[in-house]
């Protein structure tokens, strides 16, 4: 077996693990964070559970850092509150970014970890088996149930060479994402093997794993291999290494193959992490922004080198030049290097460890201005500015460009300069600091809700006729950052679906909102891949708060698929992808003998006026079930 197969069969409970095939595994670690997390903790909450039956769940605090007013301080008090009611541990503000973190802290090989957000899959770098989902379905493992998905496809990715100089890991799944889109891994495990791995540290694969959410990848392996132990130990934590590789005749469903001794330096340019080029394509583009950290490049190494290459140099009079840490630990090592000072005299904005711009919470650029980063997402409007531009790279890259002004291939920068790669002398071991991890407490404590604390909304089954006006149409690659936007402005009411119900799908129309309140039961058409990008159960939970019921698509993002079924509104496709374009905004769909088709092997045929539209869903019975009781939580307390 290869890698992926061996840590889905040890911790199989049901089902045949052959592609497209229901299963359920046994989920050993969570993550959440705290844009998604107190949505978790609600539901555990409205489940009614006791402690946690997990070997860990951490509760990070990573994304709304930012403490303009009081909501994002009361949450993080709810937060650390529930961490103790429920046994969980909590990571306070400022100590780090959730998936770096955890893998120095708690990711251990051959486990499987399932996270509230998508990034999740960047654990996949230690030979785990790390998946992304919606909050409701981290909830049910934290209460000790299976996690439920369809066996993907395995896609082996032999990797032979190694990189050049001014050539890095981000390189390696541009490229990726430069072949085949930000669908291109859907309904896959993307597993990287081959002799190209022993250059590879585990920090740099966890690059390559983390945007392995960007393809559209159920999630990301690699083994765990010397790589993986070396980590480990430079962590303190040898003893707890296990080695996971694929046996010698292992077989993959699909085979690709990269060399990277042929890389070359590689930019997403806006606003797709699938708009890629070679960076001497947009090289002179002018910035004024460069933004280096974020779990798309969290490694010790990526910062050591961006400080090495601005050493005694000064950056861009006009480019605002960020840096947020992506761990306290990273923080300590990196000032006892000398990193920090190299940094800040070149004119570095040095940020607290967090996500911060990644998600739009801070670091907004100005309009008409480019910003290059090394984050993993560059969706319309995600940085907080709507008319943004933001291109994604390497350190290398955005260190060269900050020092330039303008997006420049650090090969170019270098022969001008007369620069070599730096070689840069990382300590063997690494500072692990624990002061800002609160593990749980014995006894159970009481929630502490402020005003902006909300609960569930109560939804109502699936009734057995829909007729429902088409509200809004979009088309491909719709993410669930325009569906629910992130940033400041919006992202404080996590808790309050009420009022973050106001911002749904705001960046697309503005109007919806507004017009869906007096329109009632509605629908929504959207083209392929609807519902890409974060993991975000909001952009369920608030457009149906809103009266959304039925979502028809060319095809769905795995991830909101799952989050719509969780909370209680339909997803069909097309069968025949060309009605999508004889459907608009206004039509009125009609379904009737729902109930019944919906257990049955019968199509769904749906009136649209005089025309007969044929959908198509691939719902389990368990998540009919769900639809019928108007979502995971209503259907757990009807068996209660």
């Amino acid at each position: 077996m290869n890698v992926a197969q061996q840590l889905i069969a040890s911790h199989l409970v049901s089902g045949d693990p052959v592609p497209g095939a229901g299963i359920e595994v046994r989920i050993d670690q969570t993550l959440t964070q705290d844009a998604t997390g107190t949505m978790v903790m609600l539901e555990l909450e409205a489940m009614d559970l006791d402690r946690v039956r997990t070997e860990v769940s951490v509760q990070y605090v990573d994304h709304n850092l930012l403490q303009a007013d009081e909501r994002n301080a009361e949450d993080h008090r709810f937060l650390r509150s529930a961490c103790g009611r429920f046994g969980v541990w909590y990571s306070k503000p400022g100590n780090g970014v959730s998936h770096p973190t955890h893998m120095q802290r708690f990711g251990r090989p051959g486990a499987t970890l399932l996270g509230s957000d998508s990034h999740t899959c960047a654990a996949g770098s230690l030979g785990m088996l790390a998946i992304g989902a919606g909050g409701i379905d981290v909830a049910q493992a934290m209460a000790g149930e299976p996690f439920r998905f369809r066996m993907p496809e395995i896609w082996g990715v032999e990797l032979t060479g190694e990189l050049p100089s001014w050539v890095s890991a981000k390189d390696v799944i541009l490229e990726m994402l430069r072949r085949y889109g930000v669908s291109g891994g859907v309904g896959r495990i993307v597993e990287y093997h081959g002799p190209g791995l022993a250059s590879l540290s585990a920090m740099d694969r966890h690059v390559i794993a983390n945007m392995g959410a960007e393809l559209g990848a159920t999630t990301t392996v690699f083994p765990a291999d010397d790589a993986v132990r070396e980590f480990l130990r430079a962590e303190g934590r040898e003893d707890e290494f296990t080695e996971v590789v694929a046996d010698h005749d292992a077989t993959y469903d699909v085979s690709d193959a990269i060399d990277l001794a042929g890389l070359d330096p590689l930019v997403a340019t806006p606003s797709s992490p699938g708009n890629v080029v070679p960076v001497r394509e947009v090289a002179g583009t002018e910035v004024g922004q460069v933004v280096i950290g974020s779990s798309a490049n969290p490694g010790l190494r990526d910062f050591a080198i961006a400080g090495a290459m601005v050493r005694g140099r000064q950056t861009g009079a006009a480019v605002s030049f960020d840096v947020n840490p992506t761990s306290r630990s990273i923080l300590e090592d990196l000032t006892r290097m000398g990193v920090t000072l190299d940094l800040v005299r070149a004119g570095a904005r040095v940020h607290q460890a967090g996500c911060l711009g990644c998600i739009g919470m801070g670091q907004a650029p100005a309009g008409g201005t480019n910003s290059l980063r090394t984050m993993p997402r560059n969706f319309p409007g995600r940085s907080g500015s709507a008319d943004d531009a933001v291109y994604l790279c390497s350190p290398e890259t955005a260190a060269a460009s900050a020092l330039s002004g303008v997006i420049v291939d650090p090969r170019d920068w270098a022969q001008q300069d007369a620069v070599s790669y730096p070689a840069l002398g990382l300590p063997a071991r690494h500072s692990v600091n624990r002061a800002m991890l609160e593990p749980p407490p014995a006894d159970p404590g009481e929630l502490q809700k402020g005003p902006n604390i909300g609960t569930l909304p109560d939804f109502d089954g699936l009734p057995d006729r829909l007729e429902v006006p088409v509200a809004l149409k979009v088309g491909d690659d719709v993410s669930t950052d325009e569906i629910s936007p992130a940033g400041a402005a919006a992202l404080p009411y996590r808790s309050n679906i009420a009022k973050l119900a106001e911002f749904t799908f705001r960046p697309v129309d503005p109007e919806y909102a507004g017009r869906v309140r007096d329109l009632g039961d509605h629908a929504v058409v959207g083209g392929t891949n609807y519902g890409q990008g974060s993991s975000r159960e909001h952009a369920a939970i608030t457009p149906r708060y809103l009266g959304l019921r039925l979502v028809v698509a060319r095809s769905f993002a795995r991830i909101h698929w799952q989050n719509l079924a969780n909370f209680g509104v339909l997803a069909c496709e097309f069968a025949d992808a060309a009605d999508y374009d004889r459907i608009q905004a206004g039509d009125v769909i009609v379904v009737d003998r729902l109930h019944d088709v919906l257990r049955s092997s019968e199509g769904l045929d749906a009136r649209v006026g005089d025309r007969t539209v044929q959908l198509r869903h691939q719902l389990s019975a368990r998540q009919i079930d769900t639809l019928l009781a108007g979502g995971v939580i209503p259907l757990l307390r009807g068996r209660q």
